[in-house]
This record gives C-alpha cells, structure tokens and sequence, in this order.
C-alpha cells in the first residue's frame, strides 16, 4: 500500500520549510517570538506560533523520518488516520466502544499507558496491521492500544531564548515539549501537536478486530 510506505503526515521533498524572519512580538498574553510578516489567523493557533512548511504532498521522493506540522496537526484535530488520512470515527470505533487505535513505537517493549503524552496520531485497523510489517520504524518494536478519551496537551517544537531570539539546544529526546498555557508557550515555534490519552487498553493488533 502506497499510503503505509508514506503516511499522510510525512513530508515530502517538494515541501521545503518557507523563509522567514523570528522576531520579537507583544500581544494581549505577553511577549513572545513572532514573524515580521506574520499572518496571525494563519501562522498561529491557540495563540501559538506554528513552523512554515510548504505543502505539495506526493510532490518529489517522501522523507519517511519527518513530520509535516499541518498535516500532523489536522490528524490530531480531527482524528484522522496517521496513514491513509480517512476518520478513525469510524465501525471499528464504534465496535472497540468508541475508542481511538493508537500504534507507536516501542523499542524496548513499554506498552502506551494511562495519560500517555504522544504526538503520534490514531491509526485505522488495516493502516495499523500494514504498517507495523512496512515501516521501518515500526519493525524495530511497536505497541498498540485503544484510547477512550484524547485530550489535548500542549505542543512540541523549537524553544528560542527571550534575550537572544536564536533556537535553544534541543534536549536529548529531540522537539522541546510545552504544556497549554505555560509561559514558554510563547517563546516556541510549534512543531507537533501533543495530545494525552485516557482510558488507555493496550491490545493485540491480531486479536482487537
């Protein structure tokens, strides 16, 4: 399947980060960074300032270790599956008890738990069952649950320093993660949107159908 070799939220060749200029802006929350051309209807969400990446999606060759934001951020939104973009409200969500399927990475065996924090969005049954055969991710150890309730958390992406205005070095586990409404909020260029999951049920892809 095309969509399991290139989920929808990886970006492509085509979709280049676009040029812009990191300021220094005051609004009604406080001061934090901004664009000098900012659009604000479009740059930002929540009151926070978003990464600008072109979309042109199936445009050139699929760089399968990234992330697109706007794609990542509309499967968090709206549910959609991580991998061919179709609603995960769908008969499996209603047959599992109106719970999302959730797959990620598990190198080390550690199943998805209660309040798990992830910036991986849900996954349909089929994408779900391809998937852990053909990505190679996945392939190094995965694991699966059912997640009654997504909650949003926060957003993961570049900290830039309140004198300086340059990136902050990132942390060993890459993006910097911020809480809604934390003061750093407005000193990051969100990357990824962060979602906690509640009533968590870890469960066997061969089995959950």
């Amino acid at each position: 399947m095309a969509g399991a070799a290139c989920p929808l939220h990886r970006p492509w060749s085509a979709e280049q980060h676009l040029p812009s200029t990191i300021v220094r802006r005051t609004g009604v929350g406080g001061t934090g960074i901004g664009y000098a051309d900012e659009l604000r209807h479009v740059d930002r969400r929540r009151g926070v300032l978003w990464t600008r990446q072109a979309v042109a999606r199936g445009s050139g060759t699929p760089f399968l270790a990234g992330v697109h934001p706007l794609r990542q951020r509309q499967a968090m939104s709206h549910m959609l599956c991580q991998v061919c973009g179709q609603s995960t409200f769908d008969s499996a969500f209603r047959r599992w008890g109106e719970r999302h399927l959730f797959v990620a990475r598990a190198p080390k065996g550690k199943p998805l738990g209660e309040s798990e924090v992830t910036t991986t969005p849900p996954i349909c049954l089929p994408c779900a069952r391809e998937s852990v055969g053909a990505c190679p991710h996945l392939r190094k150890g995965w694991t699966a649950a059912l997640a009654e309730l997504v909650q949003p958390w926060g957003v993961a992406g570049l900290g830039y320093g309140e004198k300086t205005l340059k990136p902050l070095p990132l942390s060993e586990t890459g993006l910097h993660t911020v809480p809604i409404d934390h003061p750093r909020e407005r000193w990051t260029l969100a990357m990824r949107d962060v979602v906690t999951l509640h009533g968590v049920t870890p469960v066997d892809l061969g089995t959950v159908a």
